[in-house]
């Protein structure tokens, strides 16, 4: 069973298959994948998931991806939880029974190892990844995830340079603003 809220924007080379929930606002780029044989998946609300990423479940986990989280460009999140506003960065992996705490930011290419519960604002590296740094990072989060999902609008309109000119530069003052970075 799929449910898509029809204000998603789902790249048509992006593939779904089972038990998946797409929220308000999300975008799921090109070869984007998602699999949920068992279990289910759920993004949430203004959440990207970026070109060839993979979603995929444990036989024990769902994955859960929160609100305003960016999963960038070949992370793998395999039955994890992920809280809102998080950053899981190129490469990445997170793994079965993981919970990665609202605010935080995974490093490219760190694994987050099975069952591992990464704290709220912690920023994580490594192989196998640890805590490098507690620092809340919900409002560049956010900010990224906005601007992905000004860029899915765009796309919906066949435009593919949503982050170029003056207009983007006052949506992302804006934005700032509203997130407290200036």
């Amino acid at each position: 069973m799929q449910t898509v809220d029809p204000s998603a924007w789902i790249a048509p080379s992006a593939e779904l298959y089972g038990h998946v929930s797409i929220g308000e606002g999300a975008s799921l780029w090109p070869h984007c994948v998602i699999r949920s044989e068992c279990q289910e998946v759920v993004i949430g609300r203004m959440s990207n998931l970026q070109d060839f990423v993979m979603i995929h479940v444990g036989y024990d986990h769902p994955t859960r991806i929160g609100d305003f989280c960016s999963i960038t460009h070949h992370a793998t999140v395999h039955g994890a939880i992920i809280e809102d506003d998080c950053m899981i960065g190129i490469n990445a992996v997170v793994m079965d029974g993981a919970v990665v705490g609202r605010g935080s930011i995974v490093a490219p290419g760190a694994v987050v190892t099975e069952g591992r519960i990464i704290p709220p604002h912690s920023i994580v590296a490594g192989v196998p990844a640890k805590v490098i740094k507690e620092r809340d990072a919900s409002a560049e989060n956010r900010l990224n995830a906005w601007n992905y999902h000004r860029n899915a609008e765009a796309y919906r309109r066949g435009e593919h340079r949503a982050w170029d000119g003056a207009e983007f530069r006052a949506f992302s003052a804006e934005r700032r603003k509203e997130l407290g970075l200036d």
